[in-house]
């Protein structure tokens, strides 16, 4: 009989935990912008428990898979094609928001770029496991590294820069683990410090993102608008919060408060006791993410149980972050948390995996 699998309770008790938590803060963030754009106080949190509900049925079918099933070319090869024909779909279709980051499916719209994420690490997991040791060597690197690159440029031609940081840090972080040394890991970056330097140079609105950063009390009424209302929300909220469902920012002066700066609403609501218990949810995901990789019984498994923990806890660093103005603000939502059927459902298809990693550990 084969040996029966034990789950990683605490990551699977957060992970799910921290969805239906979102659940119920997208529509506490969401109520006010869904009663005036929809008639439906309920728009915004029907659509999240839709994608929640595909997700966590991806999530359980992947849990239990052997994540081995990923270790193939076909597969490797396959998402990455799925993936970079999505993201070549979106620049061709009509803008939305003057960005091309989704396809239209109807009353849906579909988000390449965050499945691009999950396709970048099966790959590398794949590609790095094949050409194990050969790191120390420029071609491989230079291959490995492609990917990385063609995705985030990909992702930046449709106008999402934050996308395409969080690509080239699941990148960076593949890479280093798999052994990456320091003399390429600067050569690469004094490559990608310019290339960053001209795609924010390329946008007014990035320019301005980065100069408001400094100073957003520069041009409080335009610029700075949505960072000081992101900090009002957070000051207001003190040690405990308002309460559930008593912020105040999200009626209609918070712009993009179930989405883009639902930290700041949580901050609000629940004040520093519930934002510290939100950050802390994330510390632990890193740490069982990580004790996965460590444990895992083949590079194969231990790349990508680091990819996949990486595409959670480094989004959802930048995305606190640009809620607390400790970063320039980008549109990228809080994973698990914030609403966005494509996002969420990524986030949990790639929990899926790395629960199917953290059971199947030599420990």
């Amino acid at each position: 009989m084969g040996r029966r699998l034990r789950h990683d309770s605490i990551l699977l008790i957060l992970i799910i935990g921290l969805v239906f938590f979102g659940l119920v803060m997208v529509f506490s963030a969401s109520v006010a912008v869904a009663e005036k754009n929809h008639g439906n106080s309920w728009h915004f949190a029907l659509r999240q428990a839709g994608a929640a509900a595909a997700g966590l049925g991806g999530m359980i079918w992947l849990m239990k898979q052997n994540y081995h099933r990923f270790r193939s070319p076909a597969a490797a090869f396959g998402l990455v094609g799925l993936t970079v024909v999505g993201l070549l779909v979106a620049l061709m279709v009509e803008p939305t928001n003057n960005t091309n980051r989704f396809i239209p499916l109807g009353p849906f719209a579909l988000q390449p770029s965050e499945f691009a994420k999950l396709a970048l690490v099966v790959f590398l997991a794949w590609y790095l496991d094949l050409r194990a040791g050969a790191l120390t060597q420029g071609r491989t690197v230079l291959r490995a590294a492609a990917l990385p690159l063609l995705t985030a440029v990909l992702i930046v031609a449709g106008r999402d820069l934050g996308t395409a940081v969080v690509v080239l840090l699941i990148g960076l972080v593949i890479l280093w683990v798999a052994g990456l040394e320091r003399r390429h890991l600067k050569i690469g970056l004094a490559v990608l410090a310019p290339l960053v330097a001209i795609a924010i140079l390329m946008e007014r609105f990035r320019i301005d993102r980065l100069l408001i950063f400094l100073d957003p009390w520069k041009d409080p009424k335009r610029l700075g608008y949505q960072i000081i209302q992101a900090l009002i929300a957070v000051g207001t909220g003190g040690l405990t919060g308002l309460g559930p469902m008593q912020s105040r920012q999200k009626l209609h002066y918070l712009p993009q408060p179930h989405t883009d700066f639902i930290y700041a609403v949580i901050a609000e609501e629940l004040g520093l006791v519930g934002a510290g218990l939100l950050l802390a949810a994330f510390c632990l995901i890193l740490w069982r993410g990580l004790n996965a990789s460590l444990r895992a019984k083949d590079p194969f498994g231990a790349y990508l149980a680091v990819g996949l923990t990486a595409m959670l806890a480094c989004q959802a660093l930048i995305h606190m972050s640009v809620a607390l103005d400790l970063a320039p603000t980008k549109g990228l939502p809080l994973p698990l948390v914030s609403y966005g059927g494509s996002a969420l459902i990524s986030a949990l298809w790639g929990s899926g995996m790395l629960l199917s990693v953290s059971q199947r550990t030599g420990g």
